[in-house]
């Protein structure tokens, strides 16, 4: 019997000046695409003075890695590569590419600041803003502030509606949700609300298995919200399937478009929100 080959194992170091998000992001979107290799991450985040780096070459070193920085500051940029190329490790400073074309098409330098991307602008008062608005509209709650949403998440119970409005609240949206229940009246003005409503459903098996999850949570003690009474419908095969079919048909009687969340993620539901959103701007732009 052939034994199983040993996974590999690799260190990845990212290095930022700020809260490391970026590097977090691109490690994730680049690492999953590999067979099996155990990747140990090691992040080093706020990054700004001598005395921090030389902390984060001494773990380079000790445990020798592929490193991913956007550190800004050139004086520390300029250790961390000399580092990096005596240890023989490949370093990737990888705002680079973008900061040279931009550079390139605009004219200009650009500033060595780090974590400008985090100050306290309108900007970011507005993310802050709109992650209050989910909190006080999240599940039909706050029925007259509907009026300010930007967009409106609606759907059959446990259809990711509320952590897709946390997701988008982090871009700045006012995105309030309302479950839909057979026989139960929808808040008034909801029909007409003059922001996009989008429906999410999903599949009837994948919906059950998520009920069923939450109904062992609630067993366990671990109660975080309401739960209908009517559980043995709650998880029925017969009873979803028409419960989602009414939801559907609901959506559709008023013009509201759907999205089946059955295999994806909240950031992909999430930007398919944000393309429904501008399709509807660009028609409320054209008159239609």
């Amino acid at each position: 019997m052939d034994t199983p080959p040993e996974t590999q194992k690799i260190n990845l170091h990212l290095v930022s000046d700020a809260t490391g998000e970026t590097l977090n992001a691109i490690a994730r979107a680049t690492t999953v695409q590999f067979g099996p290799v155990q990747i140990i991450h090691h992040r080093w985040s706020l990054i700004r003075t001598r005395f921090q780096l030389h902390r984060v070459l001494e773990g380079i070193e000790a445990e020798p890695g592929p490193v991913l920085s956007t550190l800004i500051d050139r004086t520390l940029r300029l250790e961390l590569d000399t580092t990096c190329q005596r240890l023989n490790v490949k370093v990737v400073n990888v705002l680079d590419p973008v900061m040279t074309a931009l550079q390139d098409v605009i004219g200009q330098q650009a500033e060595a600041r780090p974590g400008r991307q985090y100050v306290l602008n309108a900007d970011y008062f507005s993310r802050i803003d709109a992650m209050h608005y989910v909190l006080a509209h999240d599940d039909g709650q706050a029925q007259p502030g509907l009026a300010g949403a930007d967009v409106v998440l609606v759907g059959v119970s446990r259809s990711s509606k509320t952590p897709t409005c946390f997701y988008l609240a982090n871009r700045g949206i006012k995105a309030a949700n309302v479950p839909l229940v057979p026989n139960l009246p929808i808040p008034p003005g909801l029909e007409e609300i003059k922001c996009p409503v989008i429906g999410l459903t999903l599949a009837a098996e994948a919906l059950i298995d998520i009920r069923r999850h939450r109904l062992r949570l609630i067993g366990g003690g671990a109660q975080t919200g309401p739960i209908r009474a009517d559980s043995s419908d709650y998880v029925d095969e017969d009873a979803v399937k028409a419960e989602l079919l009414w939801a559907r048909r609901f959506c559709n009687s008023h013009g509201w478009p759907t999205i089946d969340v059955t295999r994806r993620s909240i950031e992909e539901t999430a930007a398919t929100v944000l393309q429904l959103m501008e399709a509807w701007h660009n028609r409320k732009a054209k008159g239609n």
